[in-house]
């Protein structure tokens, strides 16, 4: 497989510059990139699946006080980030990002809403050919992109198996 595929937008056009602007109201991207139909065509690596889960991250978010010189840009809190029922004290804290702390907030400790979200034919199919074309992928509940792979925050629906692996 080639390095650098073909790829358009799910309507079959071509990838613009724009395609990565979130709608407000749907929180979906303008456009999602997905294999050119030539690429497709050459054949499935995965099974073909259209529907995954939000499971999240589970973390312990204990947050720690910092003084401002200790962050770095674009971060704002310290959070533990062990798995949420870890043993003993938290002794390594994470700097987040605001959207990851309201994550946290919102959701308790990065879990994912356990929605289920179907996607397109085309974006299926890209999954298939090359399950780790992707970083990330939107959540229809939460109306928001989280990450995908192994540590990702999703599985394909009726499995434990990572979307993106």
């Amino acid at each position: 497989m080639s390095d650098n595929p073909k790829t358009t937008l799910t309507d079959g056009s071509p990838v613009t510059d724009d395609h990565r602007e979130i709608d407000p109201a749907t929180g979906m991207q303008k456009g999602y990139v997905v294999l050119s139909d030539e690429e497709r065509a050459k054949g499935f690596v995965r099974p073909l699946r259209q529907t995954y889960r939000h499971v999240g991250k589970r973390v312990c978010g204990q947050r720690r006080e910092i003084e401002a010189v200790e962050m770095l840009p674009g971060k704002i809190a310290h959070v533990c980030c062990k798995p949420l029922e870890h043993d003993g004290p938290c002794t390594v804290f994470q700097q987040v990002s605001a959207s990851e702390l309201a994550r946290i907030e919102r959701y308790g400790c990065l879990d994912g809403c356990g929605g289920t979200t179907t996607m397109h034919q085309a974006l299926a199919e890209t999954y298939a050919r090359k399950p780790d074309f992707y970083s990330g992928t939107y959540c229809a509940h939460c109306r928001d992109h989280f990450p995908v792979g192994a540590e990702g925050e999703f599985v394909w629906y009726g499995t434990e198996e990572k979307v993106g692996t």
